[in-house]
């Protein structure tokens, strides 16, 4: 504001009245002035928390593995003039993150704590894919799932669970491949299972007195079948076999890969999907390309090389390079995990 002070003397002292003459031209126009000027500030500070909000959640399912470890699947809303993303986690403790945007495209980012930072790229929508250890405990059987979620959502249940107490109750459930999947409201939850029955769906009634009779002549049936059945093999087993000569060098010993039932028996807390991919590697002759696991199970290369470095730990596979590809073949014994 410019402000003219005019003395009334030409000594340059003030008169005796001390009344000074103050000219006011400009005065108008930084009237006009600051009311755009703090507009302009407003509006740079509602700007600037824009640029670091939260996505908004379409979806979100989630998994929850035999090892008390959890997978999360999220879709959620972007706005794609904005460079960076920031994505709300379930814990710290992250396994196998992966970002794509709408149309599977890999996208780079980093963890913060429980904030995953995404670099958009001009997506519009993001697709978040990771393990947890974060959501399960476990105390002697029980097991307890905890989560506290802002939207809507699916809880696939591993198989051979019975859930034993939950605070919501799911607004519907259905059974996928021997697992309950539980749709649940948005909110806290607790949910608390254990591994022991086949169908956790599933409660029969109890057995009345003529079918308890029945079950005890069938398994006194049962009994004695397998008595004779086991005599039988004791007494074969005791005929004289007649000794036949090999020459070793006529025969080549050829090892072959475990099966996959096999593999199974010796490492029971497999991933569901991890079964899945040794399944396929066996039936395919125990040996495939990892680009083929990719088109077969619709992975990007970033989740399926880790699965298979995962399998490998396990001691369970070893991957070889061979045509300048990557091809994973099963052991032919289980080694111990690295």
């Amino acid at each position: 504001m410019k402000q003219e002070v005019m003395l009334s003397n030409s000594q340059g002292y003030p008169p005796e009245d001390g009344m000074l003459f103050v000219r006011t031209s400009g005065i108008v126009t930084t009237m006009v002035q600051v009311p755009i000027l703090a507009l302009g500030l407003l509006v740079v500070a509602l700007t600037i928390p824009a640029q670091i909000s939260f996505g908004s959640t379409k979806s979100l399912d989630l998994t929850i593995y035999p090892d008390g470890s959890a997978h999360v699947f999220s879709e959620i809303s972007a706005n794609p003039f904005d460079p960076e993303y920031y994505v709300e986690l379930f814990g710290t403790e992250i396994d196998n993150f992966v970002a794509e945007d709408e149309n599977g495209f890999l996208l780079s980012g980093h963890i913060e704590g429980n904030i995953a930072v995404v670099e958009t790229l001009g997506a519009s929508s993001l697709k978040i894919n990771y393990d947890t250890h974060d959501l399960i405990s476990k105390q002697a059987r029980i097991w307890t799932f905890n989560i506290d979620s802002s939207i809507d959502y699916t809880l696939l249940m591993p198989k051979n669970t019975v859930v034993v107490g939950m605070s919501n109750y799911p607004l519907s459930m259905q059974v996928i491949d021997e697992q309950s999947q539980l749709f649940l409201p948005s909110g806290p939850l607790e949910l608390n299972y254990f591994f022991g029955i086949s169908d956790p769906l599933h409660v029969e009634n109890p057995p009345t007195e003529s079918g308890l009779n029945s079950s005890i002549w069938y398994l006194f049936g049962g009994i004695v079948a397998a008595g004779l059945i086991a005599a039988f093999l004791i007494k074969r087993s005791k005929r004289a076999i007649p000794k036949v000569h090999l020459d070793a060098k006529q025969f080549e010993v050829i090892e072959k890969p475990l099966e996959a039932e096999t593999i199974f028996k010796l490492k029971p807390d497999l991933r569901d999907d991890d079964k899945e991919l040794i399944n396929f590697i066996s039936a395919n002759g125990g040996q495939a390309f990892e680009s083929e696991l990719r088109k077969k199970f619709l992975q990007p290369r970033t989740t399926m090389w880790r699965a298979v470095k995962r399998l490998e730990r396990y001691g369970i596979i070893e991957i070889e390079k061979k045509e300048l590809q990557n091809l994973v073949k099963l052991r032919k014994n289980l080694e111990d995990e690295q």
